[in-house]
């Protein structure tokens, strides 16, 4: 996510708190909000596909989804 979407973010919450927001400023919010959400959780699942673990016998094994063999 772009640095600017993250300030208008920050931007919008100091507004809010301040004075309040308009209903186009609040959906202006919930969508950054939203994509940034989704950004962080893309880039969690991406770094746990990329996670193995260690036994105590030294064998290596991927991280699975909960739920898969």
């Amino acid at each position: 996510m772009e640095q600017y979407k993250i300030d208008r973010i920050n931007e919008l919450a100091r507004k809010n708190k301040a004075q309040g927001l308009t209903p186009d400023e609040l959906a202006e919010r919930d969508a950054l909000r939203r994509e940034y959400i989704d950004a962080v959780k893309q880039s969690l699942m991406g770094q746990l596909d990329r996670t193995y673990y260690v036994d105590e016998k030294g064998r290596k094994t991927k991280l699975r989804k909960k739920g898969e063999q």
